[in-house]
């Protein structure tokens, strides 16, 4: 079974590296980043440093010690382990987490806000074996860009003000997937590197670490050289302190870390800085100081490390313990993966949904979602099936009379390029509604048309997106640019980018809990998700009017795909079903005031938006179809267009029906998947139920 996300990632590309004879720098440092280590949480990314490289011992507070050499001179060389997280502060008796941060390591004034609408890993297990341990996915919740139309708050949001959803439903919930107080929650990322850098979380300080554990495999030409990979370093370097203090004299410490420095020297690829440590009775210390790798974007998610300053900072280190360069760079192995995800009467939703939100799509760009829609219809319909002019993909069945059009949209939000500026930086737009800030700071990836995505029948995050050019959205300042940025690496023009390729993020389905689902792109992927199994269970010949099944094109941009299969259908339509999301306010970010649709309690009919209202008669007659159906189905209203308002122009009656969504046009859209369920069977009994008398 599929392991999902990050970690999965990190368990399937990691120990490939770990295996490699000599890893480079990038691949060392890859790996040490993909570490998930809390101030005081270190044991399981400890004892992953300790199957890599055999030697240490260690202490109390889980700091790793290895001693080379003797006598004097006593040399201490450390870095620090733990990196900035949050930790569950509260569950809430509905289900929700809420969090506080744990450690006082340095941080971007944005942090908050590069984790507000993004994937997250809950780190739990038996506190009494903290060697075993689990990952929980979940989400950090963002306001639903459809619900806040007038755009985000002006002022970025706070730790008090996020979050975190991992599907529970209770409290009760949340202790049976085994998630407790102060767990520690880190942002859920792939592997990354951009070019020739190692890209993440902390990825100057994990690189110190690299640095550390390499040169701890030498013993010094003279004296004693003592290696420390502390823990608790973000609290006052507490672990490396407690080694001090029991050491006795010591010459000289070297702390290998990210720079503190406001302004540091960008001009060296290794610099030296102060590095005051606490004094303490007994502990005697002479020299103390740190040297520190340049990096971009530091203090963010996206902090970044080229290649030939990794082998400055190695070969400095390593001057630093008196011992040679290292020639064998250590890798640790890769942590423990989230469980399998379970199989159960969800699973074909689940699988289909997420083959289909594993593709990248933005507007105009649907060929890769248009690929799995032709390969999950059935044989009759393949076999029907045309795509328009439009790119709209049109399956017709029944007799010619009562035209009723079934419809879904395959694109989904996203970025374009528009220039590429002198310094590298690439400017780019928005296609389609979002709020910017769920971009920035984050993984990126440049696509071209003919991108290799993965297999139409494969369901594989990695596949999908290792053709494209990996980058990063340039994270914000604390001036808050709305403008959006990315950057490829150093020599964007040896990429070929171009104005009008398009820009996502990085993103890989995963379930949450045992019933609900998140990814980006869920609008309108469950829409085409439930056409598709709709259309799989309907025998064309019992039909006694005329469907067209359609998915459309760029439905973001303007509902134009369904303008122009309105445009050839024209007045023969009498009715059309738009499948698409119903934005939901089931959330507590939210105001319950409008468009309250609870997720799990079924389809919902979206009887007014911005784009259409549906007649009161049509309403009585879905519902009453719903009900002789025994079919969970909601009413109600939100924000947003559909497809079908393009046919009222030409005298169709609009009837949309959708799920409930939370954070919508995030990258941590959430579902219910029973939702998915009702809706295709939903449009299985519309599909085949006589067209009624006022509609023909």
């Amino acid at each position: 079974m599929r392991l999902l996300s990050r970690i999965a990632l990190a368990s399937t590309l990691v120990p490939a590296i770990v295996r490699a004879q000599s890893p480079s720098p990038v691949q060392a440092v890859s790996a040490w980043i993909a570490l998930h280590a809390a101030p005081g949480w270190e044991r399981p990314a400890t004892d992953a440093i300790e199957a890599a490289s055999h030697g240490w011992t260690r202490d109390a507070l889980g700091s790793l010690v290895r001693t080379q050499g003797h006598g004097a001179p006593v040399r201490v060389i450390a870095c620090g382990l733990d990196q900035p997280a949050y930790a569950i502060s509260q569950v809430t008796p509905d289900g929700y987490l809420r969090v506080h941060m744990n450690g006082n390591g340095a941080r971007s004034p944005l942090w908050d806000e590069f984790h507000q609408g993004q994937r997250i890993v809950i780190m739990t297990g038996d506190r009494a074996r903290p060697w075993q341990v689990h990952f929980v996915p979940g989400v950090f919740g963002v306001r639903s860009t459809h619900l806040w139309r007038g755009g985000a708050p002006a002022e970025p949001p706070s730790t008090n003000d996020l979050v975190v959803d991992i599907g529970a439903r209770s409290a009760a919930d949340v202790a049976r997937m085994g998630v407790q107080m102060l767990d520690p929650v880190f942002r859920d990322l792939p592997p990354w590197t951009v070019g020739d850098y190692a890209t993440g979380p902390s990825a100057a300080a994990r690189a110190g670490c690299a640095a550390v554990a390499s040169a701890a495999n030498q013993a010094p030409a003279t004296g004693t050289s003592i290696f420390v990979i502390s823990a608790q370093a973000s609290y006052n370097w507490s672990g490396l302190t407690a080694v001090l203090a029991r050491t006795g004299h010591v010459d000289s410490v070297t702390v290998v870390r990210a720079s503190t420095a406001r302004t540091p020297d960008a001009s060296a690829p290794v610099a030296h800085e102060a590095q005051p440590l606490p004094r303490l009775a007994g502990m005697d210390v002479g020299a103390a100081s740190a040297l520190v790798v340049r990096a971009r974007f530091p203090r963010t998610l996206v902090e970044s490390v080229s290649g030939s300053d990794l082998q400055a900072l190695f070969t400095a280190v390593a001057s630093a313990a008196g011992v040679a360069a290292p020639s064998t760079i250590v890798a640790p192995r890769a942590m423990p993966g989230l469980v399998a995800e379970r199989r159960d009467s969800l699973s074909r939703e689940a699988d289909l949904l997420a083959r289909l939100t594993d593709r990248y799509a933005v507007s105009t760009h649907e060929g890769s979602v248009r690929a799995v829609v032709m390969s999950e219809l059935p044989a009759w319909a393949r076999a029907r099936a045309t795509v328009d002019s439009g790119g709209n993909i049109v399956v017709s069945a029944g007799p010619d009379r009562d035209t009723v059009v079934i419809m879904a949209h395959m694109d989904e939000v996203g970025l374009e390029v528009t220039n590429v500026l002198p310094n590298g930086m690439v400017a780019l737009k928005a296609v389609g509604g979002f709020f910017p800030t769920l971009f920035a700071g984050q993984p990126a990836l440049l696509h071209r048309d003919d991108d290799r995505q993965a297999a139409p029948s494969l369901r594989d995050c990695a596949a999908s997106s290792a053709s494209a050019t990996r980058g990063v959205f340039v994270p914000e300042d604390s001036t808050r640019q709305r403008a959006v940025y990315a950057w490829f690496g150093d020599d964007p023009a040896s990429l070929g980018i171009a104005p009008g390729m398009f820009v996502t993020g990085y993103k890989c389905a995963a379930r949450l809990g045992d019933l609900r689902f998140t990814a980006r792109s869920i609008d309108d992927r469950a829409g085409s998700t439930a056409l598709l199994l709709a259309i799989n269970a309907i025998d064309p010949a019992k039909l006694d009017h005329k469907v067209v099944f359609a998915w459309s094109t760029r439905e973001e941009i303007g509902l134009n795909g369904a303008a122009a299969l309105a445009a050839q259908l024209r007045t023969n339509v009498k009715r059309v079903y738009a499948i698409d999301t119903f934005v939901s306010s089931d959330s507590p970010l939210e105001n319950q005031a409008f468009a309250d649709t609870p997720i799990g309690q079924g389809a919902v009919a979206r009887m007014l938006d911005n784009s259409s209202v549906t007649p009161p008669q049509d309403i009585q007659a879905l519902v009453q179809l719903a009900r002789a159906q025994r079919i969970p189905l909601q009413v109600g209203t939100t924000n947003g267009g559909n497809d079908g308002s393009e046919f009222t122009r030409y005298g169709a009656v609009d009837v949309p029906i959708g799920w409930p969504l939370r954070n919508s046009h995030s990258p941590a859209e959430v579902i219910d998947l029973r939702d998915v369920r009702s809706l295709w069977k939903l449009l299985v009994a519309i599909a085949q139920a006589p067209v009624p008398p006022f509609a023909r």
